[in-house]
């Protein structure tokens, strides 16, 4: 609130010079009187008004910065949801792009892993069936030179048999001066025997 002004005082102009001069009555006096006392209620009527065309101004005032200020708050929004926006699109490529990378290097490395497993087992299954051709060759060699053995055994005992059975002599001799030379030749399942031996004779005179 505005202080209270005081009443403005009019100059005394030339024609109200000789009135002046003149001796105030009691009924000019209460004029003046009532004439003082409505010009400070004026006063604080106008005082009053501009205050509230000030008031009224204010929200006026306040409305238009409040409605430039929600603006700036609807662009600064949409901005920064842009901005958030093109980030969790940018976070999600980015996971996209992992995800699908580890699974073609999860793919590679199970492939890796089987064919190395698979590998394993058939070195395994190679060197299992190795060793037991091997086991078997063994056996069955083992069995067909005791076969062997027995066969020859048997085949010796026969010719054996045989040559005793078989067997037969053949020889020549010639006399000389004093002694017989036998040479006598016996043939016989396992080979020929060839016997040389020289008897001497006793001539009587």
């Amino acid at each position: 609130m505005e202080e209270k002004q005081p009443p403005k005082t009019k100059e005394p102009s030339k024609r109200d010079e000789p009135q002046q001069k003149e001796m105030p009555t009691p009924l000019s006096l209460g004029a003046k009187s009532k004439a003082e006392a409505k010009t400070p209620a004026l006063v604080e009527t106008q005082t009053v008004d501009n205050a509230s065309e000030k008031l009224e101004k204010l929200p006026e005032t306040q409305k238009k910065l409040s409605d430039k200020d929600m603006v700036a708050i609807k662009i600064q929004a949409w901005w920064w949801g842009t901005l958030v926006r093109w980030a969790l699109l940018h976070a999600a490529l980015r996971a996209c792009i992992i995800q699908c990378w580890w699974r073609l290097m999860l793919s590679k490395f199970l492939e890796k892993r089987r064919r190395a497993a698979l590998e394993v087992f058939s070195w395994e299954e190679w060197a299992a069936v190795t060793l037991q051709s091997q086991a078997h060759m063994w056996h069955i060699r083992r069995c067909y030179c005791q076969v062997l053995n027995a066969v020859h055994i048997i085949q010796a005992y026969g010719r054996c048999r045989a040559c005793a059975s078989r067997g037969f002599i053949k020889g020549q001799y010639r006399v000389m001066a004093n002694q017989l030379h036998l040479e006598l030749e016996i043939l016989l399942g396992s080979g020929p025997c060839i016997v040389t031996e020289g008897i001497p004779i006793s001539i009587k005179e």
